[in-house]
């Protein structure tokens, strides 16, 4: 598992992507660019991070909650989910290999979006 609570502070996150990040889990970064997609206000509710392996490849296997509120909510997840597994992701030494949204609920004025990401080295 991943802590996110230092995710408090995605500019610092971005700004030290080079040095920090290198070779670690990229799911902070990732973090910070769901939360941008899905627009403001939006927070994390839930996210853990695993190692993946194959035969050929190493990599995280991500599991992600996003709450997105306000009155727009329920535009905002059209938006988000609208050509999500093609979109493209900025990830240092890690490329995004899959990611699909696996459920969520709806509340007045509120979405919750459940997702699952697998994020794979890139040597």
């Amino acid at each position: 598992m991943t802590s996110i609570d230092h995710i408090r502070q995605p500019r610092n996150l971005i700004g030290n992507e080079g040095s920090r990040l290198r070779g670690k889990d990229p799911l902070p970064r990732l973090l910070v660019q769901l939360l941008e997609r899905a627009g403001e206000p939006a927070i994390v509710e839930r996210a853990a991070s695993r190692p993946w392996a194959s035969a050929l490849f190493q990599g995280r296997r991500h599991v992600i909650a996003l709450r997105l509120s306000g009155p727009d909510a329920q535009e905002r997840r059209a938006v988000f989910a609208a050509g999500l597994e093609e979109a493209e992701w900025s990830l240092p030494r890690h490329f995004v290999a899959d990611i699909t949204i696996d459920g969520g609920h709806s509340a007045p004025q509120e979405e919750v979006i459940e997702l699952s990401a697998l994020t794979i080295e890139d040597w």
